[in-house]
């Protein structure tokens, strides 16, 4: 999906890492939730509290899921989820936009 229609968007900034990590808030009619963000490179490690689906739009990064002993490559068009109450590492390579959907 391209284009989200009849949302609300909270109109502050999330803003990481002294702001190398930014995204936007999206909320659904039904309640539910997306951010739409872009990571410049660098090495980051982000906590969940919700299950997380990571849909990488555009660029390139490494990620060191929960659980897992070895880093896994993403870019452009490929995806991963987080579990609940985890906590994951990235390397990006290069800049890189993102949606990330919060699973209830």
């Amino acid at each position: 999906m391209s284009q989200f229609d009849q949302v609300s968007i909270v109109r502050e900034a999330n803003i990481y890492f002294e702001g190398q990590v930014t995204s936007r808030t999206i909320i659904f009619a039904d309640g539910s939730k997306k951010t739409l963000g872009i990571m410049l490179p660098g090495e980051y490690t982000f906590n969940t509290g919700a299950k997380e689906l990571m849909e990488i739009l555009l660029g390139d990064l490494e990620v060191l899921l929960p659980d897992q002993e070895g880093w896994q490559t993403f870019k452009g068009g490929d995806s991963f989820y987080v579990a609940a109450h985890s906590s994951f590492q990235l390397k990006i390579t290069t800049t890189t936009d993102y949606c990330c959907s919060f699973i209830e």
